[in-house]
C-alpha cells in the first residue's frame, strides 16, 4: 500500500541555498522511493529538461556547511560526489520523467509544500507591513 506523504515531511526537506528553496537529490530520491543515483541518471539522461535555474550544484563549502548543521549523516555511508539540489522548477521537470504512482504522489505533495511555503512567506511579509497589533493578530490566525 502506498503511504501518502504529508506536507510536513516534504517541507522538512526544503532548504534555502543561495536564496533559493531547494531539495537535495538524496531527499528527492527518498520522497520518490528510488535510489539517489536514479534521480541523477534522470538528470544526466535529460539535460535539455534542466536548463539553468532548475538545478543548483552545491560546492564543497555549501556541502560542508549543510553537513555541520545536520546532526546525523544526510546519506548513509557518506556522499562521494557533491549533491545536486532541485529548485521548484527542477522538481516539476523531474516529475515529467519519473512516471510511477509513488512519483506522482510525491510530486503532488512537493507542489503542495512549495505552495504552502509561498503562502506563509506572503503572510509574513503582510504582517510586517501592518503596524496595528489587532490587524496583525487577525492575519496570524
Amino acid at each position: 500500500m502506498n503511504q501518502k506523504l504529508t506536507h510536513c515531511e516534504v517541507e522538512s526537506k526544503i532548504m534555502l541555498i543561495r536564496d533559493t528553496k531547494v531539495i537535495l537529490d538524496s531527499d528527492v530520491a527518498a520522497l520518490y522511493g528510488v535510489e539517489t543515483k536514479r534521480i541523477n541518471e534522470a538528470v544526466k539522461n535529460n539535460p535539455d529538461k534542466f536548463p539553468p535555474g532548475y538545478l543548483l550544484f552545491l560546492n564543497s563549502e555549501e556541502w560542508n556547511y549543510l553537513k555541520s548543521k545536520i546532526s546525523s549523516s544526510l546519506t548513509p555511508g557518506g556522499k562521494v560526489k557533491l549533491p545536486t539540489s532541485f529548485t521548484e522548477k527542477g522538481l516539476y521537470m523531474l516529475a515529467t520523467i519519473l512516471k510511477s504512482n509513488k512519483a506522482t504522489q510525491a510530486t503532488l505533495s512537493i507542489i503542495e509544500a512549495f505552495a504552502t511555503l509561498k503562502e506563509l512567506t506572503r503572510n509574513i511579509e503582510a504582517i510586517n507591513t501592518i503596524t496595528d497589533p489587532e490587524k496583525q493578530k487577525v492575519l496570524m490566525n
